[in-house]
């Protein structure tokens, strides 16, 4: 049985989504999760969902994280370098801090959910331990994608991606489909979702339902359907010290993140609009639901996403939160469910057999004792 150590980013919920997803896996397969680490972010608690699921040691650590601009829509990025290099000797005293983590729970493998200082103690460095790197943002690394442009924004990215990646044995790039082949270091595996989301029954309701991971985002949703008071929508948003449940005008809810509700509405919303996230578009295509993705201004990452996924066939995208166009692209959604689950499960099995290959060998041979040779957490 193997032992692995988890270090998270903070920042959005994709990383901690992932991390679960893994966790659920590996535990299955009669393996152990030693302890997680995750970078906090200044201003913000973990979510419920994350910190509930876990039995394992959690421990946090000051890390990097993305400043908003004044309409709390982009990111601020004079800002936002200001302020981490101000508190760049937190960050240093964070990465001593993951050392000695590493040190004092002897894992056989560590697990990079796209955190930066991870990549630096493990670079600069060595822990004496391997370590894998599992994102979707290591498929923009690899040579077929195709940019968008070429800017600033992207360099930026290219090179937080890298330092993330330091020393790492395997780039473990999440995919939304199998139109990727593996090319070097880089890896193309199955996105990472929860086991729930395999569980839900796909119905189609007569609502939009809506994620914006920036609060500022919420006031174009509430504009529009303000001038469409008709129609039906439920709105999840990250703003504090929101209730958890609020209805500012009539066919309008906000509501709190709440993972377990989100999924259960996803399961039975008509489309989805939201920022392009990689996980939440994963989780649509799971159930066959179109959608509608704006990505945050000034995130190139979100760009790929957005224009990725519609390459993928899981909707389309535009610079703000119009949902006329959602609700003209309807007719044309093709819902691609089965293709999708099989190719979640097709390379959740490749992504066991890469850290199998990780840890010397011992992972597949446990997994095929504890699951009859299927780790996968999709329900067939």
């Amino acid at each position: 049985m193997a032992r692995f150590l988890f270090i998270v980013q903070g920042e959005g919920r994709g990383h901690m989504t992932q991390a679960l997803a893994l966790r659920s896996m590996l535990l299955k397969a009669g393996h152990t999760v030693a302890a997680v680490l995750v970078g906090r972010v200044e201003g913000r608690a973990l979510p419920a969902f994350f910190t509930a699921a876990l039995t394992e040691p959690l421990h946090l650590f000051d890390s990097p994280n993305f400043l908003k601009d004044k309409e709390n829509k982009g990111v601020a990025w004079g800002d936002t370098l200001s302020h981490n290099l101000w508190r760049l000797k937190h960050f240093l005293h964070s990465a001593q801090q993951i050392r000695q983590w590493v040190k004092h729970y002897r894992p056989d493998l560590i697990v990079n959910f796209y955190d930066l200082l991870a990549g630096i103690a493990h670079g600069r460095r060595s822990l004496g331990v391997p370590m894998v790197c599992i994102g979707h943002q290591y498929l923009l690394e690899h040579p077929d994608f195709r940019h968008p442009y070429w800017g600033l924004d992207r360099l930026g990215l290219t090179l937080n991606t890298r330092m993330t990646a330091r020393g790492a044995l395997l780039h473990l790039a999440l995919s939304f489909d199998d139109a990727y082949a593996d090319t070097g270091k880089i890896k193309v595996v199955a996105p990472l979702l929860r086991p729930e989301v395999y569980e839900q029954q796909p119905t189609e309701g007569n609502f939009i339902l809506a994620y914006v991971n920036n609060a500022g985002y919420g006031k174009e949703i509430m504009e529009w359907q303000r001038a469409n008071p008709h129609i039906e929508v439920h709105c999840f948003w990250d703003r504090p010290g929101a209730p958890p449940r609020y209805s500012p005008q009539p066919n309008l809810t906000l509501h709190r993140l709440d993972g377990t509700l989100f999924l259960k509405m996803m399961a039975s919303c008509r489309a989805l609009a939201t920022t392009a996230g990689f996980e939440s578009v994963c989780e649509a295509m799971v159930m066959g639901k179109p959608v509608l993705m704006v990505p945050i201004r000034r995130q190139y990452e979100q760009v790929c996403n957005a224009l990725d996924a519609v390459r993928a066939g899981a909707g389309i995208w535009a610079e703000r939160f119009n949902l006329d166009l959602l609700l003209q692209y309807l007719p044309q959604h093709q819902a691609r469910i089965k293709e999708t689950r099989a190719w979640h499960m097709q390379g959740q099995q490749k992504l066991l057999q890469l850290l199998d290959a990780a840890t010397g060998g011992s992972l597949m041979a446990a997994n095929a004792q504890a699951s009859g040779a299927n780790g996968s957490i999709i329900a067939e």
